[in-house]
């Protein structure tokens, strides 16, 4: 099933490196458009991107894109979380889960969530072409038995971007969060059907 889109950061970056975010010019329209609104934040988790598909009664684990490849130790926390029988009974036909697997050895702080394993935590969920609602993502994190990512807050772009900036104590433990992913309260789309969604890390700020 598709790979996860790309979340668009806030700002636009320079185009040499260190390649900084240019505070102010918005990377799309969009943000910019809407940056009064109430969105809803979410903390980012630092880990890597995994996609748990379920097509024709199959049950396969994939990477942020199809060529990646997913740690053995992650592999083996995957099929010990997700089995074909938990997930035909909950769904009816195919079904992606997408989420983050975080942990000891996965990217450079990843014994900030947990110092001798690692686990998955729940982001979206796609069936056929429709994206879950907050509650239905909860809800068959639930059911599975797994976490989800939480909901840190709600407020303007500016919110969300002072937030990180400052920085604020993981969910996971007393450290500073990577950052935020923000989304319109109301989900949105943009005119090619893209989802309205950006990222604020925090490290951009330091």
């Amino acid at each position: 099933m598709n790979e996860y889109h790309k979340i668009q950061s806030v700002f636009k970056r320079e185009s040499e490196r260190p390649c900084r975010i240019i505070e102010g010019q918005y990377s799309l329209p969009e943000f910019e458009y809407l940056k009064d609104n109430i969105w809803t934040f979410t903390e980012k988790v630092d880990g890597t991107n995994i996609r748990i598909i379920l097509k024709d009664g199959q049950l396969k684990f994939g990477g942020k894109t199809d060529n990646a490849s997913i740690p053995v130790f992650l592999y083996d926390k995957l099929n010990a979380i997700f089995s074909v029988d938990k997930l035909t009974e909950k769904f009816t036909g195919d079904v992606c889960l997408y989420g983050e697997g975080y942990g000891a050895k996965i990217q450079k702080g990843g014994g900030n969530y947990i110092s001798n394993g690692v686990d998955f935590v729940l982001f979206d969920v796609k069936i056929s072409n429709y994206w879950l609602n907050r509650d239905a993502i909860n809800e068959i994190a639930d059911y599975l038995n797994i976490k989800s990512v939480p909901i840190i807050g709600e407020g303007t772009l500016q919110d969300a971007i002072e937030m990180t900036r400052k920085g604020f104590k993981s969910q996971w433990g007393d450290f500073i969060a990577e950052g935020i992913v923000a989304r319109p309260k109301t989900e949105l789309f943009t005119r090619n059907g893209n989802r309205i969604i950006t990222k604020i890390k925090y490290r951009d700020f330091k």
